[in-house]
Order: structure tokens, then sequence, then C-alpha cells
């Protein structure tokens, strides 16, 4: 994917240093529809007087609506929020942050992705499972249903069993599919894709993709149960050093702008 340079512009307007920002969301999953949003995401650094005072800064930015002529919801962490959701069962941080769609990337940013792998757990399968159950409650509740919270639930599933047989994290349903070889995923991103971002889904196929919800949330659980990954996360003690080294970089380059 060719990166659109009115989303550099929108990275270049941030009020604040970033570490990295990428592009997630139905881009990164591999089925944006013609009207799809981009979801441009990141970590940026506050000035090192905001965060050591009295006062609880403003660690998120956000900004969505339409800017020059594409449609944005732009979000970014402060550097220790973001680092601190890392080492929780934060499946979503990690994807945003090993997207391979990057707008804007510093050494830092590659030092961060080498970190992650010391963040993964087996019990980031519990952010799968729970994800997948919200999405699986949005498609039920439309009438008719909506192809995309469907893709969404296929797309977090294989995620997670995935990450639970492999450590790597790969949000891309059509890659997930390379392995999963689910025979319908073709068609679903074929009508998400070509269509607009609320295309409907007949409603007699409600009854099939519940069954294999119920098999794929199985194979998650199995392999969770099989897993290899380490029960807790190792990369507590390299995060605070980068946090640290960061802080005090920033802080040297804006005293000497």
């Amino acid at each position: 994917m060719n990166i659109d340079p009115r989303l550099h512009k929108q990275i270049a307007e941030h009020p604040y240093p970033l570490l990295f920002a990428t592009i997630s969301g139905a881009h990164l999953y591999g089925f944006p529809s013609p009207d799809s949003d981009f979801d441009l995401r990141g970590v940026h650094l506050l000035p090192l007087r905001d965060v050591i005072g009295m006062t609880q800064p403003e660690e998120t930015v956000e900004k969505s609506g339409i800017h020059d002529g594409l449609e944005i919801d732009l979000v970014t962490h402060d550097a220790k929020k973001f680092f601190g959701l890392m080492l929780k069962k934060n499946g979503y941080v990690l994807e945003q942050l090993l997207s391979p769609l990057i707008v804007f990337t510093t050494p830092e940013h590659d030092e961060l992705k080498a970190i992650a792998a010391d963040c993964i757990t087996k019990h980031h399968a519990h952010h799968y499972f729970g994800f997948a159950e919200t999405q699986w409650k949005l498609f039920l509740k439309d009438n008719p249903p909506h192809v995309k919270p469907l893709l969404y639930v296929y797309r977090v599933l294989l995620t997670g069993i995935h990450l639970m047989r492999t450590g790597s994290i790969e949000a891309n349903l059509l890659r997930l599919n390379n392995d999963a070889k689910l025979p319908y995923i073709a068609d679903l991103i074929a009508r998400k894709t070509s269509g607009p971002e609320l295309g409907c889904l007949e409603a007699a196929d409600i009854e099939f993709h519940e069954m294999e919800y119920e098999r794929l949330q199985t194979v998650l659980q199995m392999a969770f149960d099989e897993s290899r990954l380490p029960e807790v996360s190792t990369a507590g003690s390299a995060l605070n050093e980068l946090l640290v080294t960061v802080r005090l970089a920033e802080s040297s380059r804006a005293s000497n702008d």
C-alpha cells in the first residue's frame, strides 16, 4: 500500500514529537471499503515539564474528521501510557506498533518493535476472545447483519490463534487465511471492499457463521491451552530504559532549539 501524502501532512501537524505513526483498522486488516476512514495510531512524547509536574497531563491526542479530503481518525498516546499498555494483555497496541503500514518512524520505533517480542504472553488470547465476542454481538445487533463486524470476528480469532501458535502478530486477514484456508473469507472480503462500509449480509447465513464463530473460539482455546508462550511479560526493564532515554533525549533537543 502506498501511503497517501495527505497522511504525512496530518502527522507533520501533530502537536508533539512522535516515535512512530502507523495505519491500523480495515487498511491494516486487508479489507478497506472505498469509504473506509484511515485509522492513524502512534506514540508521542510530551514535554518533560508536563510529565514531572504535579498535574496529570493529557496523555492522549485524538483528532477525527475530514482533512484534505480524507476521513481520518487519529489517536496517539504519550510514550509512558503506550509502554504501559504494551505490558498488559493488549494485542491491539502491539498490532499498531508492528503495523507494516508506516506513516512515520524513528530509530526508537525499531527499538520498541524489538522489545515487543518480550511483551507477548499466552494470556494475550484473552484480548482476542473478548474482542471477538464484542464484534459478534455487534454483528447480531443489526438487521440485516453487516459484513464489517463479521470480518472483524474472523480477523480477531485468526490473529489470536496465529499468535498462540507462533508468538508473532499478524493482523492481515488475507495473510492469516493463507494458513486457515476458510473458503468463505474471500467472498466476505470482496463484499466489503467492493461496496460501502456498512455492506449487508443475507440473514440466511447467520446460522452458518455462528457455527464457525463457535468452532474458531474452540480452536483458539485449544491453541491457548497448548501454547508455549510465557505466562508473563519480561519487557518491563527494557521499556523503562527506553522511556528514560527518549525523555532525556527530547528534553535535550528542546533545550537546544
